[in-house]
């Protein structure tokens, strides 16, 4: 799977604020909205804030800007739209019980490590 540099960058910014299960879905042949999600889990809401805030960091320094932002507030789900993707960072129960994965269960998958 061809993965854009700035989705790539968005995981490894999860990554390197300790962002567990980060996967990238390819969405391409399921959606019209959006090519890519970008998933990731923390373990905490302090976490949660920091994965979120260095994945914007990151694409800030490449130029791009969120066209949508939710989840803050709660600090259990946030939501980070840049059109051509999208980042998930949830804490582990909101990742569970929404359930990405298997919702978008025919989309090709690539797990992203450090």
């Amino acid at each position: 799977m061809k993965v854009p540099g700035a989705v790539t960058k968005a995981a490894h910014a999860a990554i390197d604020k300790k962002g567990e299960e980060v996967v990238i879905l390819d969405l391409r042949k399921q959606a019209a909205f959006t090519e890519f999600f970008v998933l990731a889990s923390a373990t905490n809401q302090k976490q949660l804030l920091a994965i979120a805030d260095a994945v914007q960091e990151t694409m800030r320094d490449l130029g791009l800007r969120p066209k949508h932002v939710e989840g803050y507030p709660r600090q259990e789900w946030i939501l980070l739209d840049y059109s051509g993707f999208v980042v998930h960072v949830f804490t582990q129960r909101m990742r569970m019980f929404y359930d990405l994965e298997r919702l978008w269960g025919g989309a090709a998958r690539l797990e992203v490590t450090a």
